[in-house]
C-alpha cells in the first residue's frame, strides 16, 4: 500500500514513471468556466494533486476567464492542502463566471500577459462547449499575442521564446450531457440524482390524490436529462427538443393518460425538457401541457419546475470518480503535448478515458443544434450518439403498449427469476424484461423466491400493468434467494415442462452465474433446459465474470460515499481522528477501491492486492505525517474479505496503538445498508437497458427456431450479457469458466484495478500510473455496428 507497488520493481517503475511524465519547470493553470456542475471540484482536486505529484506548479485561476483577464490575486499557486475536503462539495470552489472581456482580442492580450508573467503555458479548462471554444481561440492566437506584448515592451524576447506555445486540455462540466464525443459529462449523473429524488418524493404524494404531475427539467438544447429521468421513473410521456412529438400529440397524450388511469394507475408523470419544441420549432411549455390535461381530462394537475436544484447538492460517486479520472488524464495529456498537438478534450467512452480533438467535438455538438433548427430531427437524435438513440428507443418500447390485437403472438413462454442477494435496480430490470417480452408477443412468467420457489412451482404469469412503478423500488419484489438449482434439478425441469417455459432470464449475482453453469451442465439429463438462457449481472459486489459493471453496484457505492462524507464531517470538529470502514463485496475489492476513490480515502485494503504488516505500518506513518498538516483526519476502507487475519478489529487496534498521542481511531462496519435503498439513476437506467437487450436476444433466438421445434444445445444459447470495455457482449458461460476464480468468486482479471494507482496518487502515495501513448487522439465519429456500452 505504501511505497509497495504492484509491479515487480516498485522503486524502478515509479522513477521511470516520473521520468516519462516530468512536470519539472512546468506551470499549469486550472479554471472552471460557464455554468457550474457537481464534480467540478473533484476535477480541480485531481488536476492540482496530479500536477504537484509529477513536479509541476499548479495555479488556481479564480472566476473563470474573468479572473484570467483581471490577473493579480485571481491567479494563485495551489498546494496539496488547498484542495483538501472539496471532493464532496458541489459547485466550484474557484468560482465561475460568464466573461465578455475574454471575447475581445484586447481581453485575451491581458490574459496572455498575466499567464506569461507566471510562466503558465498549460491550461486545463473545465466547462461547456463555449468555454472550450474560447480556450482554443486563445491557443491559436497565443504566439501572436506574445509578439504583440513584446512589441509593446511588456515582456522581453526571451519570454516569447521560452513560452512560445500554449497547451490546452478540456474537460466537459455540464449537467445537460450535451457535448458530443463523451458518454457522460461531469455533473450529469448528479443532476439525475436530484431529479430522481424529486420524482420519488412526488410519487408518494401523488399516489394519495390521483394526480398528474408535469415536471420541468433543465436542458435548453438537449433532452438527455428529461429522457433518462423518464426512463428511470417510467414516466407516461416525455418532451424533448431533439425528438418533438408528432402532429396530433395532444390527443394521443390524453388517450394514453386516460388509458393508464383506467388501468388503475393513480398517478401520471409527464417530463418536459425546458427546451421542448413541436415539429414547427414552437416551444411546448409545462403550463401549456397542464392546461391541456385540465381542459381535456379534468385531472387534478400540478406543475413542478426543478430549476437550479439540479445543479446543486453534493456530487454522486459516479461524478467524483469520473472527474478524478479525467483530471489525472488531463494532466498527463498536458505534459505529453507538443506544439503540434491540437487542443484535446478528455472524455469517457464505455469505461475508458480517451482523448478527442476538441474542435471536432465542438463542431459535432453544433451540428446537433443546426439539425434541430432545420427541423431534421432524425439527424439530431443520430448526432447525439448511439446512447441517446438507444435510450429513446427503449423508452418508447417500455412506455407505450400496443393493443393486444396488434401484437403478433409468438406462442412462447419466457421465465424471469431473481437469484442471489438483493441489489437495487433488480426491479427496474424485471419491469423492462416483462414489457419487452410482452411487446415481442411472448407470455412472461415471474418466478418467485429464486430457484427454491422455481422448484416449488411459485410461478405466475405477469402482465404489462403488474410491473408499473417498479423502477424506483429497492430490493427484489419477486423475492430472491442464494440457493443454487443443483439439488432441485428434477423439480425445476418438471416446472419448466408444466408451464411450457421456452426461455429463461436470470437477474442476479455470482449465484446466478453458478446456477446458469449448473443448468447448462444438466442439459444432457433434462431436455427442458435445452432452451435459450441468459443472465443479467445484478450484485452490489460487481464480481460477475463477463461484465465490467453489475446492477446495484452504483447504488451501493453512493451509500458508501454518503456515509464516508458524514463520517468525515463528524471528524471535522474533533480533529486528529482516523476512521476505519468495512465495506461489503466478498473477496471483490470493487466497492472498497472505488469507494475510497470517491470519498478521498487515504488507503483501501483489498484482497486482490495482498498487503502485509509493513504496509499497515507505512500507512500509519503516512497518517502520522498527515496529522502535522491542516488536514487532521484520515479515512481507511477495508473490504470485508481482504485478509483472513488482518481483520477490521485487528487494523483498528493496530492503528489505535501505533497512533497513540497523535490520532485516535473509530471503526464502522457498513453492512447490509449497502444492499438497500432506492436504486440510483444509473442502476435504474442500466438495469432497464441491459435487461431489455437481454429479452431482445431471447426473442431473436426463439424466432430463429420457430416452427422447427429446435432444441438449444450449443454453448452460445447460455450466455451472460455484460459490458466489456466499450461494448455490450453476450458471452457463453462455457467460455467464461476459464476467466473465473471460483474459490474467491471473482473474475481473474478486473478492469478497475487499473484505477488503483489513481487513489494512491491522490492520497500522496508513490505509485506508477499506466500512461497512455503520447498524445494519441482518437477520431470523433459515431461508433461502428457493435453495441455501444454507454449507459
Amino acid at each position: 500500500m505504501g511505497d509497495h507497488d504492484v509491479s515487480p520493481n516498485p522503486k524502478g517503475s515509479f522513477r521511470k514513471f516520473l521520468e516519462q511524465l516530468s512536470g519539472a519547470g512546468k506551470a499549469i493553470g486550472v479554471l472552471t468556466s460557464g455554468g457550474d456542475a457537481q464534480g467540478m471540484n473533484a476535477a480541480v482536486r485531481a488536476v492540482v494533486r496530479m500536477g504537484i505529484y509529477v513536479g509541476a506548479k499548479v495555479y488556481f485561476i479564480y472566476e473563470g476567464y474573468q479572473g484570467m483577464v483581471d490577473g493579480g490575486s485571481n491567479i494563485v499557486e495551489a498546494d496539496w492542502e488547498s484542495v483538501s475536503s472539496i471532493l464532496q462539495v458541489g459547485g466550484t470552489i474557484i468560482g465561475s463566471a460568464r466573461c465578455k472581456d475574454f471575447r475581445s482580442r484586447e481581453g485575451r492580450l491581458k490574459a496572455a500577459h498575466n499567464l506569461v508573467q507566471l510562466g503558465i503555458t498549460n491550461l486545463c479548462v473545465i466547462g461547456g462547449d463555449g468555454s472550450l471554444t474560447g480556450a482554443n481561440i486563445f491557443r491559436k492566437e497565443w504566439s501572436g499575442l506574445l509578439e504583440e506584448l513584446a512589441r509593446e515592451g511588456k515582456i522581453n524576447t526571451e519570454e516569447v521564446e521560452k513560452h512560445g506555445y500554449l497547451n490546452v486540455v478540456g474537460m466537459v462540466g455540464s449537467i445537460d450531457n450535451d457535448f458530443c464525443g463523451t458518454d457522460m459529462t461531469i455533473g450529469t449523473d448528479s443532476a439525475l440524482h436530484r431529479i430522481i429524488e424529486v420524482v420519488d418524493a412526488i410519487m408518494t404524494t401523488a399516489q394519495s390524490h390521483q394526480r398528474t404531475f408535469v415536471l420541468e427539467v433543465m436542458g435548453r438544447h438537449c433532452g438527455y436529462l428529461a429522457l433518462v429521468s423518464a426512463l428511470a421513473c417510467g414516466a407516461d410521456w416525455v418532451f424533448l427538443p431533439e425528438s418533438p412529438p408528432e402532429e396530433g400529440w395532444q390527443e394521443n397524450m390524453c388517450i394514453k393518460l386516460s388509458e393508464n388511469r383506467a388501468r388503475k394507475k393513480r398517478l401520471n408523470i409527464i417530463i418536459v425538457a425546458e427546451g421542448a419544441i413541436d415539429t414547427q420549432n414552437k416551444p411546448i411549455t409545462s403550463e401549456q401541457i397542464k392546461e391541456l390535461v385540465v381542459t381535456q381530462l379534468a385531472y387534478d394537475t400540478r406543475v413542478t419546475i426543478l430549476g437550479h436544484v439540479q445543479r446543486g447538492g453534493t456530487p454522486s460517486a459516479f461524478d467524483r470518480i469520473l472527474a478524478s479520472r479525467m483530471g489525472v488524464e488531463a494532466v498527463v495529456a498536458l505534459l505529453q503535448a507538443t506544439p503540434e498537438t491540437p487542443a484535446c478534450v478528455v472524455s469517457l467512452s464505455g469505461n475508458q478515458a480517451v482523448r478527442l480533438p476538441l474542435m471536432e467535438c465542438v463542431q459535432m455538438t453544433q451540428e446537433v443544434q443546426k439539425a434541430m433548427d432545420e427541423r431534421r430531427f432524425k439527424d439530431a437524435v443520430r448526432l447525439r450518439g448511439r446512447s441517446f438513440e438507444n435510450n429513446l428507443n427503449t423508452y418508447k418500447r417500455l412506455a407505450i403498449k400496443l393493443p393486444d390485437s396488434q401484437i403478433p403472438k409468438s406462442n412462447c413462454n419466457v421465465g424471469i427469476v431473481n437469484v442471489g442477494a438483493p441489489a437495487a435496480g433488480m426491479n427496474a430490470a424485471v419491469r423492462a424484461a416483462v414489457r419487452v417480452g410482452i411487446a415481442d408477443g411472448h407470455k412472461v412468467f415471474a418466478v418467485y423466491d429464486g430457484f427454491e420457489g422455481f422448484a416449488k412451482g411459485q410461478i405466475k404469469e405477469i402482465g404489462w400493468a403488474d410491473v408499473g412503478g417498479w423502477t424506483g423500488q429497492g430490493g427484489s419484489i419477486l423475492g430472491t434467494k442464494r440457493t443454487l438449482p443443483g439439488k432441485y434439478l428434477e423439480d425445476i425441469a418438471a416446472q419448466m415442462r408444466i408451464h411450457g417455459i421456452n426461455a429463461l432470464l436470470m437477474i442476479g449475482g455470482f449465484e446466478a452465474y453458478l446456477g446458469l453453469l449448473e443448468l447448462s451442465a444438466a442439459r444432457e439429463k433434462h431436455q427442458e433446459f435445452c432452451v435459450p438462457m441468459v443472465m443479467v449481472p445484478a450484485t452490489v459486489s460487481n464480481n460477475v465474470p463477463g461484465s465490467d459493471f453489475s446492477i446495484g453496484a452504483d447504488t451501493a457505492l453512493n451509500t458508501i460515499t454518503d456515509t464516508c462524507d458524514r463520517i468525515k464531517q463528524s471528524a471535522s470538529g474533533t480533529k486528529r481522528r482516523v476512521f476505519i470502514i468495512e465495506t461489503m463485496g466478498g473477496y471483490c475489492g470493487y466497492l472498497a477501491n472505488m469507494g475510497a476513490l470517491a470519498a478521498g480515502a487515504d488507503a483501501a485494503y483489498i484482497f486482490e492486492e495482498p498487503f502485509d504488516i509493513r504496509d499497515l505500518q507505512s500507512n500509519v506513518e503516512h497518517l502520522t505525517e498527515k496529522m502535522k498538516t491542516t488536514i487532521q483526519r484520515g479515512l481507511v476502507l477495508r473490504n470485508e474479505s481482504c485478509s483472513e487475519n488482518y481483520t477490521t478489529d485487528f487494523i483498528y487496534q493496530l492503528y489505535s496503538e501505533e497512533g497513540k498521542g497523535v490520532f485516535d481511531c473509530r471503526k464502522n462496519v457498513l453492512g447490509h445498508m449497502q444492499q438497500g435503498g432506492a436504486p440510483s439513476p444509473f442502476d435504474r437506467n442500466f438495469g432497464t437497458k441491459i435487461s431489455a437487450r437481454a429479452m431482445q436476444w431471447i426473442s431473436t433466438k426463439l424466432k430463429e427456431s420457430a416452427g422447427r421445434g429446435k432444441r438449444f444445445v450449443s454453448d452460445d444459447s447460455v450466455c451472460v450479457l455484460g459490458i466489456s470495455k466499450r461494448n455490450l457482449l453476450f458471452q457463453p458461460v462455457a467460455e467464461l469458466k476459464k476467466e473465473t476464480d471460483f474459490e474467491h468468486r471473482i473474475p481473474k482479471e478486473q478492469w478497475w484495478l487499473k484505477l488503483r494507482p489513481l487513489m494512491k496518487i491522490l492520497a500522496k502515495y508513490k505509485a506508477s500510473f499506466e500512461v497512455s501513448e503520447a498524445g494519441q487522439l482518437e477520431p470523433v465519429q459515431p461508433r461502428g455496428p457493435e453495441e455501444p456500452a454507454t449507459i
